[in-house]
């Protein structure tokens, strides 16, 4: 559901950095009053566990398109919402920056859009209620399928929002967003299956790890360290080999676009600002579209996997580490 430039007017565009880097500040302030040295290793690895696994887009059956792990609920069920988010804003940055996927001027859009409903509204509509009393396997499976669906409804509805705020495609907001809706509708349920079979595998291995679930009496089968190297060698194995059999169907937005317009992809206004925008990440993009430039190869996918799992761990733990550090160094 990465928007690309080419959807989004400036000042929506604008609009949306903002309101994410006001989301992004507040949830710094509130991992800051947090003291959990654990929660440092847990955002770099599962920061880097949902990179790799939404490079693998699952086919929609009888639909011709495709879909991907967003990952806010399966990180806020983990992480808490405040983390979470931080966490999805190193996946989208280091996915725009270094892999072009999803425009830079619609980064701020990406961020809301697929990081803000499933880590906030996703922990306080669902996982919090639902885990306040009891924590079961039930409730786990539940939630995650509820939360994935709602959340990522919202997610889709907003992408037709912002595109008819922007007002610079001919897209139809009607039929637009009754594209949209149905085929998240499905992608959202398998995003909740998927979500629900490791969070299953944390109750079961080390149920403390869950976020504010109430697990006392259930007994860990793995230590935290054990717990997380399973989770870091399956990332690992998805980013490095399972990426190679990705689906070669559009994603949901992409196929929404293309049932509207018979093509894929828009051209974006021929405006300064997308240029620059366009400037910007073709100097960054070590690796477009996750592949080594001017190649195919599935050595690129391969490579683009592991490499990009890597930076994103290394970003993400390292910015929990700083906000950590900052926070003792001031009670000092």
């Amino acid at each position: 559901m990465h928007m690309a430039d080419a959807l989004v007017a400036p000042a929506v565009a604008g609009t949306m950095y903002a309101a994410s880097a006001i989301a992004a500040g507040y949830s710094i302030k509130k991992v800051h009053l947090e003291a959990d040295p654990k929660k440092v290793p847990v955002m770099g690895v599962m920061g880097a566990f949902v990179f790799a696994a939404q490079m693998i887009n699952f086919t929609i059956p009888g639909t011709g398109s495709s879909g991907h792990l967003c990952g806010g609920m399966l990180l806020t069920a983990l992480l808490g919402p405040y983390a979470a988010f931080l966490t999805m804003i190193g996946v989208l940055l280091i996915q725009c920056l270094m892999f072009a996927d999803g425009g830079l001027l619609a980064l701020g859009c990406n961020v809301w859009n697929m990081a803000f409903y499933g880590c906030f509204l996703g922990y306080f509509l669902v996982w919090r209620p639902m885990m306040k009393k009891t924590t079961s396997r039930g409730k786990i499976i539940a939630a995650s399928i509820i939360g994935s669906v709602v959340t990522l409804q919202l997610g889709a509805f907003s992408v037709s929002i912002e595109t008819l705020f922007s007002g610079i495609t001919d897209l139809p907001f009607s039929v637009f967003a009754g594209t949209m809706q149905p085929i998240h509708l499905a992608i959202g349920l398998v995003e909740g299956l998927i979500t629900a079979a490791v969070l299953v595998f944390v109750y079961e291995a080390r149920p403390e790890m869950l976020y504010r679930a109430n697990v006392a009496g259930k007994r860990e089968k793995f230590s935290f360290k054990k717990t997380l190297g399973v989770l870091a060698v399956v990332m690992l194995l998805i980013g490095g080999g399972l990426s190679l059999f990705a689906s070669s169907h559009p994603d949901g937005l992409e196929w929404s676009i293309e049932r509207i317009t018979g093509s894929t992809e828009l051209d974006a206004a021929k405006k300064s600002v997308y240029n620059t925008a366009e400037s910007v990440q073709e100097t960054t993009a070590l690796l477009p579209d996750y592949q080594f430039k001017g190649s195919e190869s599935g050595l690129g996918t391969s490579f683009s996997g592991i490499i990009g799992s890597c930076v994103v761990l290394v970003v993400c733990a390292g910015v929990c580490y700083i906000i950590s550090t900052t926070r003792k160094k001031k009670s000092a």
